[in-house]
């Protein structure tokens, strides 16, 4: 599954960033066009298992994108899972994950002198529609290789480095 990673060292705890990071509620906060989450749901121990995002294009046309909790472990890492079967996003997506991991941030990254700085990595991942058991040549045919892909890494990259200037905004020093 093709995937595209950015990191950025943030000037907080790795606790700022995961009470951010672990609250679906947030996301409208620092997640590009999200501008609410909806149908929150929990498991057992309290922890958001699923949410649907309510995002909004820039002429203002709404979409709702559904996710579900794939895996997290406190502090460290959580994993989510986009539901793109029978959605719009099915047009162009079989696939997508958003996985963030937080490590303490490399000695020398010039914020660890001003306080507590904590490595963010953001990798989401996207599987075209076309690429599981095509040929070669009906991709080259349809486009999606040459076109598609780099479109959505480019795309995704955006997006990622948008929501690291986000984290960075609300709970950065």
């Amino acid at each position: 599954m093709p995937a595209v990673q950015r990191s950025r060292t943030i000037a907080a705890t790795r606790q700022e960033l995961w009470d951010v990071l672990g609250d679906p509620h947030h996301l409208p906060r620092w997640w590009p066009r999200v501008s609410r989450v909806e149908a929150v749901t929990l498991t057992d121990a309290g922890e958001p298992d699923a949410f649907t995002e309510v995002l909004t294009g820039p002429s203002g046309k709404i979409v709702r994108a559904d996710f579900e909790l794939l895996a997290a472990q406190r502090l460290r890492r959580i994993l989510w899972s986009q539901q793109v079967e029978n959605t719009p996003f099915a047009r162009v997506l079989r696939s997508a994950e958003t996985e963030i991991e937080l490590a303490d941030a490399p000695t020398g990254d010039g914020l660890a002198g001003d306080g507590p700085a904590t490595q963010v990595s953001i990798e989401l991942r996207q599987e075209l529609q076309g690429f599981r058991g095509e040929s070669t040549l009906s991709l080259r045919m349809s486009g999606i290789s040459r076109f598609g892909s780099p479109l959505v890494r480019r795309a995704a990259a955006a997006t990622i480095e948008e929501a690291l200037d986000g984290l960075e905004r609300i709970v950065g020093r």
